[in-house]
């Protein structure tokens, strides 16, 4: 059995990480998993959510927007719109993309074409906060 996980995450832009780690968490469709060296075949969809991973005792979090994970071989594919690592996220303009979609929110019905939009900017806002807040804490 290894002892690392071989971990590569990929957005339709560019190749976003390529490491071995000694864990990972992600949220999926159906909640929140962890998977360690060793873990069985496995593949599911992400939703809107944040992705850790450890590494030599560091915990590095992202922020990602809907994908695929799979695990084969104790290596990890994970695929998805887009990932921002917590450093990078700009907290103000998070905080601005939660205001706009609280606003349009507020003014359209559930019935709407446009709330789900709106609901989907609103978590995506929320995950990017919560993510860029745990920058700041280190």
């Amino acid at each position: 059995m290894a002892e690392k996980l071989k971990v590569d995450l990929v957005t339709p832009y560019k190749k976003i990480l390529s490491e071995e780690v000694d864990e990972i968490t992600a949220t999926g469709a159906l909640g929140e998993f962890s998977v360690l060296p060793g873990h069985a075949p496995f593949l599911t969809s992400l939703k809107i959510g944040e992705l850790t991973y450890k590494k030599s005792g560091q915990v590095v979090h992202l922020a990602l927007n809907w994908g695929y994970f799979e695990v084969e071989d104790d290596k990890v594919t994970v695929l998805v719109e887009t990932a921002e690592r917590a450093d990078e996220i700009d907290l103000e303009r998070a905080k601005a993309a939660l205001g706009r979609a609280e606003a349009a929110l507020k003014k359209l019905s559930p019935e709407d074409k446009d709330y789900r939009v709106m609901e989907a900017a609103l978590e995506r806002a929320l995950i990017r906060m919560q993510v860029a807040g745990k920058a700041a804490r280190k």
